[in-house]
């Protein structure tokens, strides 16, 4: 008895992260509301106290903690493909909001050494998801030059995409049987995810000018997207293709990018917070009031409803950041999630390039209980349906760890940091060394 994967996003709006980056402080300096208490002065013939050393920097612990549940959300939210996590929680309106605030922190340095950078970030874990990926395509009998979807000399030159990915790369529709090894769909919800890497990588190249443009004039550069979503998005201009496809993408989430440009630069610390919040609780209404009048197949599934996804994502992500405590670690029970949140933060681009792929993969290995002899009572099988999908939810975690132990480590290659298989903060003792001299002292 076979359980196919049901797809639920063919990843024109689906997946997460700013995927490659490491957490940076991102706190903001907060207003001084009344003058500072003098120094204490030492008394006379005291020597002067030593100066304190200044606090050491670190990760943003809110903003680590924000990128795991969203890397979480899109795990859940394509093995189960409930629509009311869009609502729930925005993922990838969060994800690029994170990524924009840590790109304005880069780009106080050169910014064509700052895009190099975040490039040579992104391009390693792609290259060995889509070596295998390909592989796999290959393997099942996929010639893209034959294929009705991508044929001729385009389909090759559509290839690049799987190296560099600045347009839409082909796969295959359907590839093998529905009764084999793995969905015949798997190929679009394994490629279909690579649309968030070209909307990180467009973001990338237009950080400098962004950031150069909200810095004259934020208002108009921080809605200009919604704007542009509210024509391209409601089909009052139509743009064909996957051009259209991604100048949608870079709409929907563009202002969510400059938001985190905005709290980086302690924009959003100016205004005052029940401004900020009314204001975003008033934009989130009118997206919901969208979809409603606007529901998709998915029903309030908001990857189908750009203008909606747009403005209830903006809003989210205001709210988000104008609470963010900029923790140096995570406090009271949330300690406790500490080195997963570590973890998740230092393969977010493993995470979210493979997890789809290890979704299906739970499919073959769980469909093998049905052949173990206490499986042939009718009642175990039904309680094996009936519970199938969460007993895949507890498996794809072990698997995504397996990924992350196998591939995992080309991040740490494209960071330019020693490979590490489990980099989830915990730091290892050195063994203590006996001082020689004491040593030998003993001995005689």
């Amino acid at each position: 008895m076979t359980h196919g994967y049901q797809p639920t996003d063919t990843g024109a709006h689906a997946g997460p992260s700013d995927p490659a980056w490491p957490a940076a402080p991102y706190g903001v300096p907060q207003q001084r509301v009344t003058e500072p208490e003098p120094e204490p002065q030492p008394a006379a013939g005291e020597p002067p106290a030593p100066a304190s050393a200044p606090k050491k920097p670190g990760r943003d612990r809110y903003l680590d903690l924000l990128r795991s549940i969203a890397l979480v959300r899109v795990v859940v939210y394509h093995l189960f493909g409930w629509a009311w996590l869009t609502v729930l929680f925005p993922s990838m309106g969060v994800m690029f909001a994170l990524a924009g605030s840590l790109m304005a922190r880069s780009l106080k340095r050169p910014a064509w050494g700052v895009i190099r950078g975040r490039v040579r970030r992104l391009l390693p874990p792609l290259w060995v998801f889509s070596a295998v990926a390909l592989a796999m395509m290959f393997a099942g009998g996929w010639n893209p030059v034959k294929d009705p979807d991508h044929g001729g000399t385009w389909a090759l030159v559509d290839l690049i995409n799987y190296i560099v990915p600045i347009g839409a790369p082909p796969f295959p529709w359907h590839i093998g049987s529905k009764s084999g090894l793995l969905e015949d769909t798997w190929a679009v919800q394994a490629a279909g995810v690579l649309w968030y890497l070209r909307a990180y990588l467009w973001f990338v190249v237009a950080s400098p000018l962004l950031l150069w443009a909200f810095r004259r004039a934020p208002w108009p550069t921080l809605l200009a997207p919604l704007g542009l979503t509210a024509v391209v998005g409601t089909g009052i201009v139509t743009i064909p293709g996957e051009t259209g496809n991604a100048v949608t993408d870079f709409a929907v989430y563009g202002s969510c990018w400059v938001l985190g440009m905005a709290h980086h630069d302690g924009f959003l610390a100016k205004i005052p917070r029940y401004v900020a919040v009314s204001c975003a609780a008033l934009v989130m209404a009118f997206g919901l009031w969208w979809a409603s009048g606007h529901l998709g197949p998915d029903g309030w599934d908001l990857n189908d409803i750009p203008l909606a996804q747009a403005t209830w994502s903006f809003g989210f992500v205001v709210i988000l950041l104008q609470y963010s405590p900029s923790w140096q670690e995570l406090p009271g029970r949330l300690a406790r999630w500490d080195k997963l949140v570590t973890l998740s933060n230092n393969r977010a681009v493993t995470i979210y390039l493979w997890h789809n792929l290890l979704i299906m993969a739970t499919v073959p290995i769980l469909d093998r209980l049905y052949e173990l002899p206490f499986m042939q009572d009718e009642r175990a099988t039904a309680a094996l349906d009936s519970t199938y999908m969460i007993w895949m939810f507890f498996l794809v975690w072990p698997l995504i760890g397996l990924a992350i132990l196998a591939v995992g480590w080309v991040e740490d290659i494209a960071a330019k940091r020693s490979p590490r298989l489990w980099p989830n903060g915990t730091k290892k003792t050195k063994p203590r060394r006996r001082n020689a001299s004491r040593a030998g002292h003993r001995a005689k």
